[in-house]
This record gives structure tokens, C-alpha cells and sequence, in this order.
């Protein structure tokens, strides 16, 4: 298997109003841009969307505001409501325990952005954002820590991209009760996985548009929702092999940097482009690869880039 290269950068970027965010975002705007749907392209489709932002998410609308009016391009706020973005699918394994949330993303290098975030919209978030101010997975200043996988069923209906929803609960809940409160009112458009830990709880909850929120046995999670995984899913994704391993291993996270927690298969979008290890009661998240780690806190938070290698060679 061949290594692969990467840029990872770290910003600051405040509330938003005074440009660092949006000259971040309007530098990807042309590749991400395309990421909309054409009924999200609409005036129609854009005023829908922002009526489902004001009634699933009213504390950030003024949030919302501010940013698309940085952002100053056709079609931006209706694309950062995250309500008209085409589904996504990607790998991922996450578990919380312990106070800590651990998760391996895995994605296709090449469409994934690469950015940790400090930001105070409504409160300090740090987070691997994604998709304008959306997030893979990130922390708060309360002590509460979330990441995504994908459910592993391909279905898609109306609803929010998870990673909206990500941001959503970091900027307004402190607690993984209160979060799991929240996001049994908000419709997540295809099916997502999603890991909560704070300081006293850590919990997995199966979301999606054609399912209620259900929480699982133990705060893990790979890429499928509800048994049987069919046979061919398997081999493809081998979800259940890894939540198999990760179970057994726990918040290690040597074990997260081999086989089979650590993926290969970049080619197919399911390769791991980093491991993250989250100590929200700290205000701490480190950013590992094989070789090398990042650390980024609310106490010592520094911008800043690297070029990392992934993928094992040989």
C-alpha cells in the first residue's frame, strides 16, 4: 500500500465576523460548492431550507447570519444551513469511555478538508471541521465531546447533514443527556451514527430519516445501525469485524493505528485519514498518525500547518 500525503491546518477563527473564517471558506468555496443539491440551487429550495434551520436550530440563526454574509456568495447561506447538501458516505469507528472519545475517520483524502477550528460562535468549540463550519467531530468548553460515523444503509430523505447537527450540539448542550434530548427533534437526512462522552456518561445513538433515535449497548460504533449486515457490506466495509475489534480494545490508541481499526483502502473512500482522541473534561484533543500527533486545547490552542504522512508502506 502506498502512503499517502496530507495538509492538515489548524485556525482560529472567533465568531466569525472578522474575516479569518471567511477567507478560509471562500478559498474552498469552488470545490465545495458543488456539494449542493439542485433543489437547494432554488429559491424554493434555499427558503425551505432556512425555515427547517430556524425551526431545528433557532440559537443559531443569528449565527448563520453572520457567517453567510461573510461568506458573500450566491447560493451560501442556503449552502450553510447544511439542509440542501447531497448525502455523503464514508467509514469511521468511534468509541467513549472513560471520559474520552476515540474515532478513527475514514474517508477519501482527497475530499476531506483537513482543518481543526477554534471558533466562539456561541461558545469555544474546537473541532476537525467540515462543509463551511460543519463538524466531523470536536469538543466544547463544557466538557462535551461528539463524532459521526456512517449508519451503513443507503438511504437519504429530508433532513440535516450530520455534521450541522455536530455543531448544533456542541454550541448548545453541555451534557450527553441534553444532546441526545436535542437530537431526537431534529431530522438528519441519511442514516448516522453518533458518539457522545461527557464527563460523567459516554453514549452511541443510531439516527436517521426513516428510523427514531434508538441508543446502543455500549458507546461504540462502526458502520452499520441494525443486524444482519449483509454478507457483501461486510466484505467491502468490514463494519462488524471493527466494532468487534474496537469493543475489545477500548480508547487505545495504538490499537486504532493497526489493522483492523486502521484502514487501507483509500481508493474506495474507507481509508483512515486520522485518529483523534478526545479529553473534553481537559479541553484536549490529539490528532494521531502513524508517525506523528497533534495536540490542540482550549488553553493552548495553536494555528498552525503540517504535512502528514498516512497508510503504511510496503
Amino acid at each position: 500500500m502506498s502512503q499517502q500525503r496530507m495538509a492538515f491546518r489548524a485556525i482560529e477563527v472567533g465568531d466569525g465576523s472578522d474575516g479569518r473564517w471567511a477567507a478560509h471558506t471562500q478559498a474552498l468555496w469552488p470545490a465545495t460548492e458543488g456539494w449542493m443539491t439542485e433543489e437547494g440551487r432554488t429559491a424554493e429550495g434555499a427558503a425551505r431550507a432556512r425555515r427547517m434551520f430556524e425551526a431545528h436550530m433557532p440559537e443559531l440563526v443569528r449565527v448563520l447570519d453572520r457567517l453567510a454574509d461573510q461568506l458573500d456568495r450566491p447560493g451560501g447561506e442556503a449552502f450553510l444551513t447544511l439542509a440542501t447538501i447531497k448525502p455523503f458516505f464514508s467509514g469511521c469507528t468511534q468509541i467513549g469511555g472513560n471520559g474520552t472519545l476515540l474515532r478513527n475517520y475514514d474517508f477519501d483524502p482527497a475530499d476531506c478538508e483537513g482543518t481543526i477550528v477554534s471558533s466562539h460562535f456561541l461558545r469555544p468549540v474546537i473541532g476537525m471541521q467540515d462543509a463551511g463550519w460543519g463538524l466531523l467531530d470536536g469538543m466544547n468548553d463544557a466538557g462535551l465531546a461528539v463524532s459521526l460515523t456512517f449508519g451503513g444503509r443507503f438511504v437519504h430523505g429530508p433532513g440535516f447533514a450530520i455534521l450541522i447537527v455536530l455543531r448544533y450540539l456542541l454550541e448548545t448542550c453541555e451534557t450527553v443527556d441534553e444532546a441526545i434530548g436535542k437530537l431526537r427533534t431534529i431530522p438528519v437526512a441519511i442514516p448516522q451514527n453518533v458518539t457522545l462522552v461527557d464527563r460523567e456518561r459516554a453514549a452511541t445513538v443510531f439516527v436517521g430519516p426513516d428510523i427514531p433515535l434508538s441508543e446502543t449497548p455500549d458507546a461504540c460504533a462502526a458502520n452499520h445501525q441494525h443486524l444482519p449486515v449483509p454478507d457483501e457490506q461486510e466484505r467491502f466495509s468490514r463494519t462488524q469485524e471493527r466494532l468487534r475489534a474496537i469493543r475489545a480494545a477500548g480508547t487505545d490508541v495504538a490499537a486504532m493505528l493497526k489493522p483492523p481499526l486502521y484502514q487501507s483502502a483509500y481508493a474506495e473512500g474507507l481509508g483512515t485519514v486520522y485518529t483523534a482522541l478526545y479529553e473534553p473534561s481537559e479541553g484536549r484533543v490529539t490528532y494521531h498518525w502513524p508517525d506523528e500527533s497533534w495536540e490542540q486545547s482550549f488553553d493552548g490552542f495553536a494555528p498552525g500547518l503540517r504535512t502528514v504522512s498516512f497508510g503504511r508502506s510496503g
